[in-house]
């Protein structure tokens, strides 16, 4: 029995299955329970689940009649995690409850800590994220406490990570996970940890990797004599495959037998993903009756399972419906598809959590999509990008007020954060700094991860409840249709569908624009730096709106930007130059946002350290906007900084400011006592009407799948403010302040802030050169202008 407990280790399991199996008529009473519990246990490793459950149960039973409780233990912990892992129904909490408790009653606390973790794998397997993330953290201090490592834990977090899913960061565990595993020499995990690494891979599009992952854990799991496990490989192999363009009747034979043996051996998931794959492949390769069949028992997985998985399972009934030729039922199981992710998606309170949710959506949301550009309909096309784009603000997931824990961790994170400042200014290393920082960060993001969900989604409107808030307005919301860019365009009532070329186009003319730009800032005015700007502009001009250029005349504009063009300086473009222009993550965010009264509170005005133009700015616009509320010097604290928002009318906020791609809950201005971060602003209950952020990039956003945005554009939106101007590109201090006086001046007039903000650059620009001209057009405006 112990032989096979450590063949089983060192992966040979089927010499462990005969090693026990020998064992077993050889011993009786608790001994007897025992080796049942171990050969569940090999069965566990070998794929053979409904067998393991069957030894576990008897060696619970035998654990019973002996008065054995450690094995009894031992025993519920295992078969209540593999129940867990497969979805069995029933008893799965009671098992793992009872044996924390039993362990915990024998002082074994390494062993209950081991059951409580279990039971978050419980919880992320029922869709509850927020309370696997709760358990997790427990028991993590716990196994702190206790000063024992447990590696192959990664794995369970990373699975966790797949379910929102968080791809960068799964990538990162999955790579830490197999060099920490190959370490230890632990190679039945070690192999588990290549699948995972491969799975994550597969999800970034990184498919040489996934490929290369995938084939290094099957060698290993067949080695292993685990089957099912080499299945599953495989089966990421196959998929990266049909990724990279494959259509081949082998790929299709390969992928059949594969989710056959997935099915055989209770991987519903990965068999469910490889069936629907499959289907589409069958449909490529001209044999659409083969196509539906596998269609058709795919769209079974719609009734039960976790929410990626009905969601799946109403994708593929969509595609059935499509080759049938039934677009208006193929809808309809799109719709129910994505219904199914807002649920999901309102189960997760943090605003990370949900922003990256939006994967599972993509293939649904682009396939109704495709139904409306083909039949023509701009209203369709309308509805479908705003089924699924920024679904994350459609309801506020504010961070629970009275959390000390995250309260503190963000006030010794920024406290770390100026010592570093001050050790790389002195010249001196801050590696040790750094990795505090890393872990106050990884801290951060579980606490705020923890919060409950809840609220309602609200329904994206239809062109009548957009066109009659518009008035003269007119509407642009860009939508990617595969490789094209196309355009709904609302205009006096009447939609319009427009394409508007290559979508690659238009996003690499962004970037060369953006480029000149933030050239002419930070180097000054040349005559190359000049010429590279315009012509990115004319020809990035000349996309975007010669198709519409008719229709826009010279109204008011609310655009709403896809993926990279949301970084766009707009009011450089000439179409746009001195033209009121509102930006907006989705329609539905603008119209909610449009419809908001703002709060009455008195102006507020904050000025950040080592910027001395900050202190000037805000001392004139003190003198523009008599009873407004100064923070300066000592007294611009995030604290501070943080309760004048609540209720504050109009709030503008003169400091450096720092966009974090890799994270843009952590972007900041810089103020007294260090950095503000994005997430502390998530805490305001009251948010301003208007906030004008002159700091560096402030308006940048990070776009995940759904063109969710991250950053301090979708925090102030997500909290209900009305509108945000603020910086794309860095901006020079001392120009900025003659723009920023002009701009309140003008709002403080009566103009609103898009057409004030349009009328001060036009001015700026009148007064200046070209790198004037590229310092205005660094300021846009969010929400609702």
């Amino acid at each position: 029995m112990s032989l096979g407990f450590l063949l089983a280790n060192a992966g040979r399991t089927g010499a462990a299955l005969r090693a026990v199996t020998a064992a077993l008529p050889q011993l009786t009473g608790a001994d007897a329970g025992r080796a049942r519990m171990q050969r569940g246990v090999v069965l566990h490793y070998r794929g053979r689940y409904d067998e393991a459950v069957r030894d576990y149960g008897l060696a619970i039973d035998i654990a019973q009649r002996e008065g054995d409780l450690l094995l009894e233990a031992r025993a519920r912990n295992n078969r209540g995690l593999l129940n867990a892992l497969w979805g069995a129904a029933g008893g799965t909490e009671d098992d793992l409850a009872r044996a924390a408790a039993i362990f915990g009653r024998l002082g074994l606390d390494l062993a209950a800590a081991d059951a409580r973790w279990n039971g978050g794998i419980a919880a992320g397997q029922r869709g509850d994220i927020a309370g696997a993330l709760r358990c997790f953290a427990a028991v993590e201090e716990e196994y702190r406490r206790l000063a024992v490592p447990r590696p192959a834990l990664l794995l369970d977090r990373f699975e966790l990570l797949l379910w929102v899913p968080l791809v960068d960061e799964a990538v990162e565990v999955a790579a830490a996970a197999v060099w920490e595993l190959r370490r230890r020499g632990m190679a039945s995990d070690l192999a588990e940890a290549l699948l995972a690494q491969a799975r994550a891979a597969l999800l970034a599009g990184d498919l040489d990797t996934a490929t290369g992952a995938a084939a290094a854990a099957r060698a290993r799991f067949r080695r292993q004599g685990r089957r099912t496990w080499a299945a599953f490989a495989r089966h990421v192999e196959l998929r990266a495959e049909y990724r990279r363009g494959t259509r081949s009747t082998a790929l299709l034979t390969a992928m059949l037998r594969t989710a056959e043996q997935l099915d055989a051996t209770g991987w519903p998931g990965p068999a469910l993903a490889t069936r629907i794959e499959a289907g589409r492949l069958a449909a490529a390769l001209g044999r659409p009756g083969r196509a539906r069949d596998l269609l058709a028992v795919a769209a079974r997985a719609r009734r039960r399972g976790t929410a990626d998985r009905r969601a799946q399972g109403w994708y593929a009934q969509a595609l059935a419906r499509r080759l049938a030729g039934d677009d208006s039922g193929a809808a309809l199981a799109l719709r129910r598809g994505l219904a199914v992710l807002d649920r999901h998606r309102a189960s997760l309170g943090a605003t990370e959590l949900r922003a990256h949710s939006g994967t599972y959506g993509q293939e649904l949301a682009a396939e109704g999509l495709d139904i409306a550009v083909r039949a023509g309909s701009p209203a369709g096309v309308l509805t479908w990008a705003e089924r699924w784009r920024a679904n994350s603000l459609r309801m506020r997931a504010a961070l629970p007020p009275d959390d000390p824990d995250l309260v503190a961790a963000l006030a010794e994170l920024r406290l770390v954060s100026g010592l570093i400042e001050d050790e790389v200014l002195a010249g001196r290393p801050a590696q040790a700094l750094r990795g505090r920082q890393a872990r106050l960060e990884q801290r951060i993001r579980d606490l705020a991860r923890r919060v409950p969900g809840g609220g309602d989604v609200v329904t994206p409107p239809g062109v009548g409840a957009l066109a009659e808030r518009l008035g003269s307005r007119v509407l642009v919301e860009l939508v990617a249709h595969g490789d094209r860019l196309r355009a709904v365009l609302i205009r006096d009532g009447r939609a319009g569908l427009h394409d508007l070329g290559p979508l690659g186009e238009a996003v690499d003319l962004a970037r060369r624009h953006r480029f000149g730009l933030r050239r002419l800032v930070t180097t000054g005015d040349s005559a190359a730096a000049r010429a590279g700007a315009a012509h990115a502009a004319a020809a990035l001009d000349r996309q975007l709106f010669d198709p519409v250029r008719r229709r826009l005349a010279d109204r008011d504009l609310v655009i709403v930007p896809v993926g990279a063009l949301h970084a766009v300086p707009w009011s450089a473009l000439p179409s746009c130059a001195g033209r009121a222009v509102t930006v907006a993550p989705s329609a539905t965010v603008w119209l909610g946002a449009d419809r908001r009264e703002p709060p009455a509170g008195p102006p507020v005005l904050a000025a950040g350290p080592r910027l001395p133009a900050a202190h000037t700015e805000v001392r004139r616009l003190a003198e523009v906007l008599p009873g407004a509320r100064t923070l300066a010097g000592a007294d611009a604290t995030a604290a501070a900084l943080t309760a004048a928002l609540d209720g504050a009318g109009l709030v503008h906020i003169a400091a450096h400011g720092t966009f974090r791609a890799d994270n843009p809950q952590f972007s900041t201005v810089e103020l007294a006592d260090g950095p503000l971060f994005a997430y502390e602003w998530e805490r305001v209950a009251r948010p301003p009407g208007c906030v004008v952020l002159s700091a560096c990039d402030s308006g940048l956003t990070g776009v995940r799948p759904g063109d969710e945005v991250m950053g301090f554009t979708a925090v102030l939106l997500a909290l209900g403010a009305r509108c945000l101007v603020a910086t794309v590109l860095p901006v020079p201090a001392d120009p900025t302040t003659a723009l920023m006086l002009d701009l309140h001046r003008r709002m403080r007039a009566g103009a609103g802030p898009a057409q004030a903000l349009a009328d001060a650059q036009r001015a700026f620009v009148a007064a200046g050169d070209a790198s004037a001209r590229a310092t205005a057009a660094a300021f846009v405006c969010f929400g609702a202008g």
